[in-house]
């Protein structure tokens, strides 16, 4: 049985990409922060759907959490083929009057949380020669966004981070990709202005918002054995929004 673990999992398209996993053969450990309920609800699809589901409580910021997350995964699902790096937050504001707290609370969320989960799942992938890390970016950390320099930053950052550990595990057969979401239809694009929004559509050749079910796709392909020979890349999934 492959075994996947989503960060972030319990909605949007943490839980879009649970569900395309489990549609694909695997046992799901969803990893969530405080909507029990909602991962709960996930994982309740997945069983009756005929798969293994958990969820367990973390927070990735903290680097014990996030171990435990990994551990407990591994523990009653068994070892992790593929994970899904997705667990993160906004704090926007215009970079001159952005707090340090809310700078930090990004870094340590989308950045760090994403570091302190991908490391011992990378260790036991090294051990087996064999697995997929997939890290959900965004196109801000590709372009940066006014109003997001914590969020834009984090998300830069974890582009980084995928292409170091595809230099690392590459020679053991562990792949490290990237998906960047443009706007997608989630919790975090629904407080935007119809007029955003409308903008942002019209900029787009696709001409719409993008699902969680969208990004959930590319995830499932990076983390599959069609994505064989593709490690180090970041996938794009903007509807063309920002194609040179």
């Amino acid at each position: 049985m492959a075994v996947a673990l989503v960060t972030g999992g319990g909605r949007g398209i943490g839980a879009a990409c649970a569900r395309a996993l489990a549609a694909r053969g695997y046992d799901v450990g969803l990893g969530y922060a405080q909507d029990e309920e909602a991962a709960r609800a996930v994982a309740d699809e997945i069983i009756a759907a005929g798969q293994r589901a958990i969820v367990v409580q973390a927070d990735v910021a903290d680097e014990e959490q996030a171990g435990a997350l990994v551990s407990t995964t591994e523990e009653d699902l068994g070892p992790i083929d593929a994970l899904v790096l997705n667990a993160g937050l906004t704090r926007d504001g215009l970079a001159v009057r952005m707090s340090g707290d809310d700078w930090r609370t990004v870094i340590d969320t989308d950045l760090s949380g994403a570091f302190y989960v991908a490391r011992p799942t990378l260790r036991s992938m090294l051990k087996r020669r064999a697995g997929s890390i997939v890290a959900v970016s965004s196109v801000v950390g590709l372009t940066g966004n006014a109003g997001q320099a914590n969020y834009s930053a984090a998300k830069a950052g974890m582009i980084g981070m995928v292409k170091a550990l595809a230099r690392e595990g590459g020679a053991r057969g562990v792949r490290v990709n990237a998906v960047a979401p443009g706007y997608i239809s989630t919790d975090m694009t629904a407080v935007l202005s119809n007029e955003l929004r409308d903008g942002v559509v019209g900029q787009t050749p696709l001409g719409r918002l993008g699902t969680p079910e969208d990004v959930a796709g590319a995830v499932a392909f990076l983390c599959s054995d069609d994505a064989a020979f593709v490690t180090g890349t970041v996938l794009t999934v903007d509807g063309g929004l920002t194609m040179a």
